[in-house]
């Protein structure tokens, strides 16, 4: 009786499924020692006996076949390739891409991107980062994480111009911290008491005519003339001296800045910085730039502009000052946490960045508008100039140039140009907005516009700021 030759290399019939056999079915002889049916040679079997054949076949029609979905297939594929790993030493260290994650996460975690030392820390939980990956790179081999993780690490070292050498951070802030970095200390309170919001910071800025707008985000105009304290905490005092602007108007503009960095620990010694039209010095009054020992500076100037603009970056208490002259006159930002910016005496409430300008020395009602905008009767007269060389028509077109946003900054510029005729307030409105959105924690409140007597923000009609303009003016000369 002739055998029915199989082909060579055929595959096995299509999967079949778990039901019940056909009744024509014979069953199977039982078999001793079932074994998987071996391929020799060139894929020919041995030939086997007619009953040994008739039972491959049953059995062959019995079983679905090697018929794995895609899943089973992957962690099959993937099982394989642990086998192979393993292979490569009898007792394999564990990955521990997850721990490095886990230890940058919390030590970034409490970082913010708008303050100052943010790339230098960065950059340290960056190198303990990788110095973690590598560590665990041979028991990682073949982890998609890791070697995910390894470029990531590269590309954000590419971002922020790290460097690959240099200081690491701790995985362990609560032990190990910067005293002198208001950062470091400030993450590891937070880390101890288990909060991941960032400290709260806290802006106020003075330009132009002059125009203040407090640490709660107020914008008020007011007269001030002669010396008064902006700042007055137990970490920082900072005061500023106004003169008049023209004769026979309540404007004044600052011509003075005195900021006294009072000694804090270990951290620095007092320093004193004071600048005067026309000097605005890179150095505190003793001649030095900086203060506290080590490379790590926790107090130093930097000049960004010679004669006419410089930083001061604090770091011990996590502060930032820019100070600008723009034409004879100075302005002055700064940010600083909140915690810090309240730590003060009773005695020391006269504060123009916490409390605003007193209402005696206000020229607006404190919203960055006149009285007549909100529900007052404009005066008969209108004024058509203002001072010589602006109209208002003129004067919104200067400073609608440099500021697109008609927000109180674009209406101060109109204002100190009417009232002063110094195209330089224009120059200086600019700045004070570049300057809030370099140091301003929150970009939601970098322009501020102006509110009805009710709170509710106006639409911007360009005939009531004209109207309000006129009559801020007009109270001005008065």
């Amino acid at each position: 009786m002739m055998r029915k030759k199989r082909k060579r290399g055929a595959p096995p019939g299509p999967c079949r499924s778990h039901g019940p056999r056909p009744a024509t079915a014979p069953a199977p002889p039982p078999s001793p020692e079932p074994t998987r049916p071996a391929w020799t040679g060139m894929g020919l079997r041995p030939a086997p006996s007619s009953a040994a054949a008739a039972a491959a076949e049953v059995e062959q029609r019995r079983r679905p076949g090697l018929c794995l979905p895609p899943l089973e297939l992957l962690l099959l594929l993937l099982l394989s390739l642990e086998l192979l790993h393993a292979g490569d030493c009898q007792q394999p260290a564990q990955c521990r891409i997850q721990k490095c994650t886990t230890d940058f996460v919390s030590l970034t975690s409490h970082l913010n991107s708008a303050i100052d030392g943010f790339d230098s820390e960065f950059c340290k939980a960056l190198r303990a980062y990788a110095g973690c990956t590598q560590r665990t790179s041979k028991a990682c081999r073949g982890n998609l994480v890791y070697h995910s993780a390894v470029l990531g690490i590269s590309d954000l070292m590419s971002q922020r111009n790290c460097s690959k050498d240099g200081p690491t951070s701790s995985t362990n802030p609560e032990v190990t911290h910067d005293p002198c970095n208001y950062h470091s200390h400030a993450g590891a309170r937070e880390h101890r008491r288990g909060d991941q919001n960032p400290p709260n910071y806290l802006f106020c800025g003075l330009f132009g005519d002059p125009h203040l707008r407090t640490f709660k985000d107020h914008f008020q105009t007011c007269k001030v003339e002669g010396a008064w304290p902006l700042i007055d905490n137990n970490y920082l005092s900072v005061q500023v001296t106004n003169v008049p602007v023209v004769p026979g108007s309540s404007a004044t503009a600052t011509n003075k800045i005195t900021i006294i960095f009072k000694a804090h620990h270990e951290c620095t010694d007092q320093k004193v910085y004071q600048a005067v039209t026309d000097d605005l010095p890179a150095a505190f009054v003793d001649g030095t730039t900086s203060g506290g020992d080590g490379d790590a500076k926790s107090l130093r100037i930097v000049e960004r502009e010679s004669g006419h603009y410089v930083e001061m970056h604090a770091l011990y208490i996590g502060t930032t000052v820019f100070v600008r002259q723009v034409g004879r006159y100075l302005t002055l930002a700064i940010r600083m946490p909140e915690d810090l910016a309240m730590s003060y005496e009773e005695s020391q409430d006269l504060q123009l960045c916490m409390n605003g300008c007193p209402v005696s020395e206000r020229i607006d009602d404190g919203q960055g508008q006149v009285s007549a905008i909100l529900g007052h009767s404009l005066p008969r007269t209108s004024l058509v100039q203002a001072w010589p060389g602006y109209t208002l028509e003129t004067a919104n077109t200067q400073c609608h140039e440099k500021m697109p946003v008609k927000d109180i900054y674009f209406q101060s510029c109109v204002f100190d140009l009417l009232t002063t005729g110094d195209a330089n307030f224009t120059a200086a409105a600019h700045s004070a907005l570049e300057d809030v959105e370099a140091l301003h924690p929150r970009k939601e409140r970098w322009h501020i516009f102006p509110s009805s007597g009710n709170g509710t923000p106006r639409g911007g009609s360009e005939l009531s700021v004209s109207l309000g303009l006129t009559c801020l003016i007009l109270i001005v000369f008065l």
